[in-house]
């Protein structure tokens, strides 16, 4: 029985799509929900799963552009397929492939995943490391076969290693998970080699909208710093507890994003959009959380987040952010969010001045936290200061609602507890003031 696989569908609005790649060889045997290939648009990638196990013959290559609904490839059931203990579809024993034939050596796909196996179980994996591959959805195996490419400097590093006796791989700060691949960017000395890639349409159309963002709005930024010190003597004093009852840990992000719904709230017009000769302004607070992915930027939305606690706040963006990196969220995630948050901290940033996610006409910017000495009642203490930042579109956006929009954020991160109150002092309350 012949199986046709099609290309399915990222969104309601998406007719065509890419052929990302392909994790598997043109004839190799798969086995039923093996995710076989990727599919790409300019808002999301979408993995191709088997309907069935099965030989595979692929019908579009890497690279191509087909319709949605189109044929991706076939699987031909009709092909016995063992399953290895590892998971892996093979050949049934006894079988050899036509290229080892009579030469007493074994290619079969049983052969390879065996190697495989063997040679991940000899590696040593730290803690951490482990922990890195759980959150990306690697396993150890993953990780050999993206070692794709060898060249001198990593022969030289061998050889180096061997005839010094030293450890190459170490269950210290470096371990055979944390080694990556050479990445096709990277430098090498006395080399005179470029490299050419196709961009993906997400970072085809990424590009576009930066492009247009310069282009087509009156973009300006206003700065300010926050005290961390109360935010991080919450999460220091009742990380254990919430992590026991919700299964995740605090993060800084939930914090940030209640402080920011908060604060839309008291200045509309930051989450307001321009469409045409009106300025929508809507009377929620759907906030992007924008998350680095192998793929270029993504942005989930948590929708609603004015009505939603830290605790809802933060499993819905470890949800998200989980999703956009493993290629499994969806176009509905990632569309229509009217404000948006980045932290480039995560990466060293201190100071920086984030471009607006169109049609969005705001974006609040987090960098790392640096201990610096600051004015406290007069004196000088060494406090954990982070800068922020918002660009705004200043065509609907003026001066007081941007700094006032900052200013608030930056007032319930540093008093934290506001937020439980709908963003009121305790002391506010107290008066009815």
């Amino acid at each position: 029985m012949i199986l046709e696989i099609h290309v399915p569908s990222p969104g309601e609005s998406i007719t065509e799509v890419e052929i990302g790649r392909w994790m598997v060889e043109d004839g190799a045997l798969v086995r039923q929900g093996q995710e076989i290939a990727e599919v790409e648009s300019d808002k999301a990638t979408l993995t191709i799963v088997a309907g069935a196990s099965g030989r595979v013959k692929i019908m579009a290559g890497e690279g191509q552009t087909v319709a949605v609904g189109a044929l991706a490839c076939t699987i031909d059931t009709s092909a016995e397929v063992h399953m290895a203990a590892g998971g892996e579809a093979h050949k049934p024993a006894g079988s050899a492939s036509a290229d080892s034939a009579g030469t007493g050596t074994s290619s079969s796909p049983t052969a390879s995943a065996a190697a495989l196996t063997a040679e991940a179980a000899r590696l040593k994996i730290t803690a951490v490391a482990r922990e890195v591959m759980k959150e990306h959805g690697l396993s150890v195996e993953d990780l050999l076969n993206g070692l794709k490419r060898i060249g001198r400097r990593e022969v030289e590093e061998v050889a180096r290693h061997l005839s010094t006796e030293e450890p190459l791989l170490t269950s210290g700060s470096v371990s055979a998970a944390t080694i990556t691949p050479p990445s096709p960017e990277a430098l090498h000395p006395g080399s005179r080699e470029t490299i050419r890639e196709r961009m993906t349409p997400l970072r085809r159309r990424l590009s576009e909208r930066l492009v247009s963002v310069k282009n087509e709005t009156a973009m300006l930024t206003t700065f300010n710093e926050v005290d961390m010190s109360a935010v991080m003597e919450i999460r220091k004093e009742f990380q254990q507890r919430f992590t026991e009852k919700h299964g995740l840990k605090l993060g800084f992000m939930s914090f940030f994003t209640r402080a920011a719904a908060l604060a839309l709230q008291a200045h509309p017009t930051v989450n307001a959009q321009i469409d045409g000769e009106e300025i929508v302004m809507p009377r929620f607070a759907d906030i992007g959380i924008a998350v680095q992915t192998p793929k270029g930027l993504m942005v989930p939305v948590v929708r609603n987040a004015e009505s939603k606690s830290i605790p809802q706040i933060e499993m819905e963006i470890k949800e998200l952010a989980e999703k956009a990196r493993t290629k499994k969220i969806s176009v509905e995630e990632l569309s229509g969010g009217t404000f948006t948050i980045t932290n480039g901290g995560v990466f060293g940033s201190l100071l920086s001045t984030p471009i607006i996610n169109p049609p969005q006409s705001a974006i609040l910017g987090m960098h790392n936290i640096v201990e610096r000495p600051v004015a406290v009642r007069g004196k000088v203490e060494i406090r954990p200061m982070m800068y922020i930042a918002l660009s705004y579109d200043h065509r609907i956006i003026d001066g007081k609602d941007s700094v006032g929009f900052l200013v608030r954020v930056k007032e319930l991160i540093e008093n934290p507890r506001m937020m439980a109150l709908g963003g009121k002092d305790p002391a506010e309350i107290m008066l009815g003031v």
